[in-house]
């Protein structure tokens, strides 16, 4: 059997731009990309910490400090927004338990505070 698990995230990204007349995507610092493990026209999730949408796009590169939606992704956001960057992999269920996703905690202007790798946490008996 295989899951889905999480591969990735940025968590509360800040979105510096909105831009309905590019192309789809969102555009993503390159020291991000790098950080999170996130590969260019990966497709990614965006869940808005302020207004709750929730939606799909892909990676491209953006300049430092860039956290751009594009095309129609623009209209869930709004400039100065949180929202969380998320990428899944499928795996083997055998091989779950011992995946650590990669999260990246960045702060107001996008910049690399802290990056963990999570273990999977078991329930206590």
């Amino acid at each position: 059997m295989n899951v889905s698990m999480l591969k990735c995230k940025i968590h509360r990204a800040t979105v510096t731009d909105a831009d309905l007349n590019y192309e789809g995507s969102i555009s993503i610092d390159p020291k991000l990309i790098k950080a999170s493990g996130l590969f260019l026209n990966e497709r990614v999730d965006i869940y808005n910490c302020n207004n709750g949408a929730r939606f799909s796009t892909y990676v491209i590169e953006g300049k430092s400090g860039d956290i751009c939606l594009n095309g129609a992704a623009a209209r869930h956001v709004q400039k100065g927004d949180l929202v969380i960057i998320c990428a899944y992999c499928g795996m083997d269920a055998k091989e779950a338990p011992k995946h650590k996703p990669t999260v990246v905690f960045v702060d107001s202007k996008n910049k690399i505070k802290e990056k963990r790798s999570f273990e999977v946490h078991k329930k206590k008996s």
